[in-house]
């Protein structure tokens, strides 16, 4: 495997405290409503237990996108073309990323995650499977745009971000990363960077409610361990006996929303600072937007992608699309 350092993007302060995990958690706590962005779930533990999440048997999304990247190898061959330095927005899975580096012959791959740990394993996994590919990870918050390393600078580009992620932003935020993914891919540097990204469908709400609360708990424990964070990292008390997770379906929004629901009355610290919540009140952790094929169409116009080709399972359950990064030129 060949590996690069990467390029720490993460700003912490004098404590090793990530600066924007402090702020979004501090004014996540004090608005009303209050909401932390999702991207939090994912120190070490978190990121662990999202593995162990795509594995239930509720989580159809994993599956579904993992039979259309199988099937489609030869399409993603074509559309594709060998070449490209594939950099991945977040650490691959140990399943989706390889079938996508088989079929489509890269000539690097570049992984980019804010937890650094999980990362560097991820990388040294891949690295493992494919002894001849260049690996170079980089810790970074790919909300925003990621210097990448030199290694990869004068190859052409293909973004991939599986898993629906982006259903996890509101639609504002996710038309600013979906423009922050073509400005780190280089959009107007020789061939036009390609995206390959997975897009949740539409479908009936108890199949959607049963995929963010399993049996075994699983999902529960990925959500209050936002609160283990926390404590751990921010000098937080809050008593994590006192929250119990719930996922719900709001139709007039068309996503899943995760939240930790106060089960009593209860006062906590984070960071020097106190906070109050009644019992019944939720902290809104994850929005999982799901997608008509119009709405997943008009999103990636929006953050500057025109579709090319869309796939999906055999349920119609998941779609997986291909984009180029649209022309400033074709732009309205």
């Amino acid at each position: 495997m060949t590996t690069d350092t990467g390029i720490a993007l993460v700003e912490r302060d004098e404590e090793g405290v990530d600066k924007a995990f402090r702020k979004d958690v501090l004014a996540g706590l004090g608005q009303a409503p209050k909401a932390i962005p999702a991207r939090w779930f994912y120190d070490e533990e978190g990121s662990r237990l999202f593995e162990r999440i795509t594995q239930v048997g509720e989580y159809y999304p994993t599956r579904a996108e993992t039979e259309i990247l199988g099937s489609r190898g030869g399409d993603f061959a074509e559309l594709i073309g060998p070449g490209r330095a594939v950099v991945e927005f977040g650490s691959g899975s140990s399943v989706k990323t390889p079938l996508l580096l088989e079929a489509i012959d890269p000539a690097a791959y570049v992984p980019l995650d804010i937890s650094g740990d999980f990362l560097r394993e991820s990388a040294a996994a891949l690295g493992a499977k494919f002894p001849g590919l260049p690996v170079h990870p980089v810790e970074a918050d790919f909300m925003r745009r990621v210097s990448l390393p030199d290694a990869v600078a004068a190859l052409p580009k293909l973004g991939f971000f599986p898993g629906s992620t982006i259903g996890n932003m509101v639609p504002r935020t996710a038309v600013d990363l979906l423009r922050s993914m073509r400005a780190t891919l280089g959009a107007d540097e020789g061939a036009s960077p390609l995206l390959l990204i997975g897009m949740d469908l539409v479908k009936d709400s108890g199949v959607l409610e049963s995929a963010y609360d399993d049996a075994e708990g699983v999902t529960a424990a990925f959500n209050m361990n936002l609160l283990t964070r926390i404590n751990r990292e921010l000098a937080g008390t809050i008593p994590a006996d006192a929250f119990a997770h719930e996922a719900r379906w709001n139709d007039d929004l068309a996503r899943i929303e995760m939240h930790l629901v106060a089960t009593r009355d209860v006062a906590f610290e984070v960071s020097g600072e106190r906070f109050t919540m009644q019992r019944g009140e939720t902290i809104h952790t994850e929005n999982s937007h799901k997608f008509t094929p119009r709405t997943a169409s008009l999103l990636l116009l929006a953050g500057g992608w025109t579709p090319l080709e869309r796939w999906t399972d055999a349920k119609d359950q998941f779609s997986v699309l291909l984009a180029r990064a649209t022309d400033q030129r074709e732009a309205p």
